[in-house]
């Protein structure tokens, strides 16, 4: 079994990992870096002759770090299968289809209004790409193995999002690799906590919050002061949300409440995200794969005011905020979509609040707003920001370090290799020791592009 790292190796996105066994090539995702400018140029680059020639895609999850480059692979002229869990490709769908029609509308608006800086602003793929790319999704179930070429592979839930799974495949040599994909938390607001993992040779495991422990405080009492100190001074509060799995969270939040009266039931709230409402009612469908009653599911957009049209969207934004409000909107790092109009009317003003409810990548729009930006560059042009900024961590879906190494934990045994991936280089290398210190494991973190032996 050989192993190579096309992503994620040196970064927390652009999830791409390549397991050669036998006569097999299998694809471990296939996301889309995102964050600082040189890893978001990676995603121009041509695949290289080894992601070209694999026999097949298996995903992890739907979240576009980890599918979000499957257009582009097709793009290239690659048509192998790709395998997923049924809610995966159902998200997988409402996520490609939009991020495609993100990138034709970006492309679209830096032509018309020159701030491109190439002759012909285009988009990395098309709606079309996308579609290609979803026509190749088969339906792999969880916990039931499959032949794939001279691999079987498995999925096995872990939380962190509808769908989500571990990845364990046993090669031709009877090797077997387990990759954690995104991990989520033991007392998630909607998964339930990742089942134990499958015993491996070979693991791959992600750091996202490997070097931090997520906050212990109440985050729905958080939420509660911020939503009431904002409107009590005539503002609204603006979350910049994932449209899978965080807006469907912070819709829980609200819901709850409002029924407890700790914010005002009439409190107008706006969903302002195709995506997400078509997300939420995919979560409403999948209800018993979620940890909260069925009830509740059911009652997560009761008095919520979807945002469906653009028209809507912009009707919102000009209306001026007039009264006070919660607007949920997409995306949720601030990198594009319909936040950014909002972000734009609401940045100057020091009566609304913006908060970024998770993890922000490094180099994103999100990111540079946490760490107190007074301007902000929309659509080519910088926007004051006077508006509060504020981060609630507790609403990541990833789990933190003390909960990866309980995960970590409960293997029937010690892998001989453990790569640790998906992390920036101080979260990486933190969970890295902490592996090698207490578990006493073999224990490295790959480089981009590295080639292993496993």
């Amino acid at each position: 079994m050989q192993l190579s790292f096309h992503g994620a190796a040196d970064t927390v996105t652009g999830s791409r990992h390549l397991v050669e066994t036998g006569g097999t090539r299998l694809l471990l995702d296939c996301g889309m870096f995102q964050g600082f400018k040189v890893l978001r140029e990676r995603n121009w680059a041509p695949p290289p002759p080894a992601l070209r020639e694999a026999d097949a895609v298996v995903l992890s999850h739907a979240h576009l770090d980890h599918s979000g480059w499957l257009p582009a692979l097709v793009a290239h002229g690659w048509r192998g299968p790709i395998y997923a869990s049924p809610a995966t490709i159902e998200l997988a769908r409402v996520l490609l289809l939009d991020a495609a029609h993100l990138q034709e509308e970006d492309a679209r608006r830096a032509n018309r209004y020159g701030y491109s800086r190439h002759a012909k602003a285009l988009p990395l793929y098309t709606k079309r790409d996308a579609e290609r790319a979803l026509a190749l999704m088969k339906p792999l179930q969880p916990r039931r193995p499959r032949r794939v070429g001279d691999a079987v592979v498995r999925l096995d839930p872990v939380g962190h999002l509808l769908g989500a799974c571990a990845v364990h495949l046993t090669g031709a040599d009877g090797r077997q690799l387990l990759f954690s994909g995104d991990l989520g938390r033991r007392e998630d607001l909607l998964m339930p906590p990742p089942e134990p993992p499958q015993p491996a040779d070979v693991l791959l495991v992600e750091s996202t919050y490997g070097n931090r422990e997520h906050p212990r405080t109440d985050i729905a009492e958080d939420l509660g002061a911020i939503v009431r100190d904002t409107i009590g001074r005539g503002g609204s509060v603006l979350m910049p949300s994932f449209a899978v799995g965080r807006a469907q969270a912070l819709l829980l939040v609200l819901q709850r409440l409002k029924a407890r009266g700790e914010i005002p039931p009439d409190l107008p709230v706006f969903l302002d995200s195709p995506m997400a409402i078509e997300a939420t009612a995919l979560y409403r469908r999948h209800a018993r794969l979620l940890r909260i009653e069925p009830s509740e599911a059911a009652r997560l957009c009761d008095g919520v005011r979807s945002v469906a049209t653009a028209q809507q969207s912009i009707r919102l934004v000009q209306r001026r905020y007039r009264y006070p409000a919660v607007i949920v909107s997409a995306s949720g790092m601030a990198t594009g979509g319909r936040v950014l109009h909002h972000l734009k009317a609401m940045a100057p003003d020091p009566r609304h609040h913006v908060v970024f409810p998770g993890f922000q990548v490094g180099g994103s729009r999100g990111a540079h707003l946490v760490a107190g930006a007074r301007e902000v560059k929309i659509h080519g042009e910088y926007a004051p920001v006077r508006a509060q900024v504020s981060q609630l961590e507790g609403f990541s879906g990833h789990a933190d370090a003390g909960e990866i190494m309980g995960w970590l934990r409960l293997l029937p045994r010690a892998p001989d290799q453990t790569f640790v991936v998906h992390g920036e280089p101080d979260a990486a290398d933190t969970l890295r020791l902490r592996i090698k210190d207490e578990l006493g494991w073999r224990v490295r973190v790959p480089q981009h592009g590295e080639h292993a032996n496993a």
